[in-house]
């Protein structure tokens, strides 16, 4: 092809009319409209942006004289809304359909575990949210490109100061719109993020963990508890406490996952939260009360803890534990309201380090990444004094 062809078929694409504001015969039917080439069908088109969403007849006014600025701006610059790459003017895309583009986007996520259920819910409650605040402005914003720093800074204050909430959850929100704000730069709905430059309010102190741990006495009591009325819950208990298994991954348990012979089980990367897979050894009390329920004589690819805690098909939420603990043994027992059913991992590891297994082994069992995480679990009257620090004398 000639460069005279090239520049013509170039001119053609970018050829355009200049936006104008257009309120409809009878005053109701306001938007502004703009003629641009399509290369695919090889003809002029019309493109219409509605005004009407907005209210008030000043405010539309305001609002189409700076649309048609900027639109001209983008069109003068070679802008064609019918040719989709880079900055070609999906930051026109309506606001309403970029959020269920991410809506439907966050699902997959969610769908393909990349996402965690509570991720999940939590990114929807913001996202409704931020949706809910935008249809309550006077003017709304319509189009991605209005999502700016400035309605980010407003929706952040809204969420903290209008509606009362901490700042901690200010600064979950502000989590989230970072989130949002790479999903928009990543898809080219915009050039940067809206985020950028806004801070957090709250700064994370790297305080040492304060282990919070079940005492002996009521460890006894949760035992003969669940002994009598659900040794299914009392397994659970012991793999949390004895494999330091978590109860996302406890989901994932099939009965295959047990070696008798080895005393161990398998956790794979593909749930586990470190996304390594590790082979834990399983405590001798848990072995004996599988062999009690019977649980090896079900078939190795049910879940561990299905319907009820007893294997079965059906793969179950994290939450059931949780459910069962708080109703079935906090509160039937009038234990401490701090002990949760988590506290059994921590209580675990603590007394490994207070029966004096080696840190490293109480390390791996425990799947820590480093050491120095398992040395926050060693009880404070077993931290033991550096000999020659003690002894150390000098002529003061």
């Amino acid at each position: 092809m000639s460069i005279l062809k090239q520049n013509e078929k170039m001119q053609s694409v970018i050829s355009y009319t200049l936006p104008k504001l257009y309120t409809g015969k009878k005053g109701n039917d306001w938007y502004v409209a703009f003629n641009a080439f399509s290369p695919v069908d090889g003809k002029m088109k019309i493109k219409r942006i509605k005004l009407n969403h907005i209210e008030k007849k000043s405010e539309r006014r305001k609002y189409a004289a700076d649309l048609i600025y900027r639109l001209s701006n983008e069109l003068r610059r070679g802008w064609n809304p019918w040719i989709f790459s880079e900055g070609d003017g999906k930051e026109y895309a309506t606001f309403e359909d970029v959020c269920t583009r991410y809506l439907e986007y966050i699902t997959k996520m969610h769908e393909e575990k990349i996402y965690e259920k509570e991720t999940y819910v939590g990114y929807l409650s913001y996202l409704r949210n931020m949706r809910m605040y935008n249809n309550s402005l006077q003017v709304p914003i319509a189009y991605i490109y209005q999502f700016n720093t400035e309605f980010v800074s407003d929706f952040l204050e809204h969420i903290w100061i209008d509606r009362k909430n901490s700042a901690q959850t200010r600064d979950n929100y502000l989590t989230f719109l970072r989130v949002f704000s790479s999903f928009l730069v990543q898809k080219r709905y915009l050039k940067t993020k809206p985020t950028d430059g806004i801070t957090n309010i709250k700064h994370k102190v790297n305080h040492k963990k304060f282990r919070k741990v079940i005492s002996t006495e009521h460890l006894v009591m949760i035992r003969e508890h669940l002994e009598r009325t659900n040794k299914h819950f009392l397994l659970a208990c012991y793999i949390l406490h004895y494999c330091c298994i978590r109860p996302k991954e406890m989901t994932f348990l099939r009965i295959g996952d047990f070696s008798l012979k080895n005393k161990t089980v398998t956790i794979y990367e593909d749930y586990s939260k470190n996304n390594n897979a590790a082979v834990i050894t399983v405590n001798i009390k848990i072995l004996k009360l599988m062999l009690d329920l019977n649980i090896f004589s079900y078939p190795s690819s049910y879940y561990l803890f299905s319907t009820g805690f007893h294997p079965g098909k059906l793969q179950r939420d994290p939450k059931i534990f949780r459910d069962y603990w708080l109703p079935h043994v906090r509160k039937k027992l009038n234990l401490p309201d701090w002990y949760q059913f988590y506290s059994l991992k921590d209580t675990g590891i603590t007394a490994m380090m207070r029966s004096r297994i080696d840190t490293l082994s109480v390390r791996d069992q425990a799947r820590h990444s480093s050491i120095l995480i398992t040395d926050t679990y060693t009880p404070h009257d077993l931290q033991e004094c550096n000999e020659v620090l003690a002894k150390f004398d000098s002529v003061f």
